[in-house]
């Protein structure tokens, strides 16, 4: 059997090429286009902020926003006016420091760490992981409800047993 450790690399390690996948499945068209007042890029950048702040210690002090603007950016809240933008290149960047991020800390990971938790903090880092499994997986819901309503296409996700496709992305599940 796995240690939970292991487990936990594995999903977070298919957790991430999936997102990586979304971001790359929405189109240029529907970048800006506002679901429930809301730009598209937004609900991305809210999904990565959260990756970033909760699942390792929300409570860090050494954690650094990765622009002044994040924090209301990130803001499901805060409606921002016609024609603000977070280009897709800024959430390429965001994505891939997240990914080194998370990927770094899971593969240091071991299953003692995970009933611990981080100084400062009053959760686990079991309960961090998993609460930001559930949050982010929520948002990517959304994304995904949203592009299969206006593109007609279902982006692929690995499951628990798929295997990563070999073709670039975007993928969807009529490619793979």
């Amino acid at each position: 059997m796995n240690p939970l450790s292991e487990d936990v690399r594995f999903l977070t390690h298919r957790a991430l090429w999936e997102t990586e996948n979304l971001i790359a499945c929405v189109p240029d068209a529907l970048w800006d286009r506002r679901y429930d007042g809301l730009p598209m890029w937004k609900y991305l950048f809210h999904t990565l902020y959260s990756m970033d702040r909760w699942f390792i210690d929300p409570n860090d002090p050494d954690y650094r926003d990765p622009d002044p603007r994040a924090p209301r950016r990130a803001d499901l809240n805060d409606v921002p006016p016609a024609g603000e933008s977070v280009s897709r290149a800024e959430i390429a960047l965001y994505f891939a420091a997240i990914r080194e991020k998370l990927e770094q800390y899971v593969s240091a990971l071991e299953d003692g760490m995970l009933s611990e938790c981080p100084p400062g903090c009053g959760m686990t880092r079991f309960r961090l992981i998993l609460g930001q499994f559930r949050h982010w997986h929520r948002h990517m819901g959304i994304v995904y409800g949203f592009l299969v309503e206006d593109t007609g296409k279902w982006p692929y996700v690995l499951n628990m047993e798929g295997a990563y496709p070999e073709t670039p992305m975007p993928n969807y599940y009529e490619d793979a």
